[in-house]
């Protein structure tokens, strides 16, 4: 298995996972044709949103692969009246990861991070183990806590 600052955390804090290897199509980095390759129902794979706020500064949005993220609802939960997507050029020097790759766990900096209370009714949640090509898969309430996220109506 492949090492990520992710996958570190979640031995380290003794939370079970498993993680899922693919194939990463440059061309495409839709969550569509993960999970039809995988297997996987799309609702149970949740993507990583960088966004900036204009007070807060740095957030992340986690969200189910068939999901929009609202920055309308987002601005208002983190305190912040606009709120963008950060510029795939910066996401590597803020988060270690890059796109297609990135991960709610184990990003360089402590950032706030909103998980979609749609994960809450789930048994089993994937997202983005650090790398392209890698998903780790755990609880909702395992990501919650490997995060130290919150759930969010986003």
């Amino acid at each position: 298995m492949k090492k990520t600052n992710a996958i570190r955390l979640l031995q380290q804090q003794k939370i079970e996972f498993d993680t899922i290897e693919y194939t990463y199509a440059e061309g495409d980095l839709s969550i569509e044709q993960i999970a039809i390759d995988n297997q996987l129902n799309i609702t149970k794979i949740y993507k990583t949103l960088v966004v900036k706020g204009n007070n807060t500064g740095v957030v992340v949005a986690v969200v189910a692969g068939n999901e929009s993220l609202s920055l309308k609802k987002l601005s208002k939960l983190s305190g912040n009246k606009k709120m963008a997507m950060v510029p795939v050029k910066e996401l590597q020097q803020l988060t270690g990861y890059i796109r297609g790759g990135c991960s709610p766990v184990g990003m360089k900096k402590a950032f706030a991070v909103y998980i979609s209370d749609q994960a809450q009714k789930l048994d089993w949640v994937y997202v983005n183990a650090g790398l392209r090509g890698l998903l780790f898969g755990c609880t909702p309430q395992d990501l919650l806590k490997v995060s130290n996220g919150q759930w969010a109506d986003i």
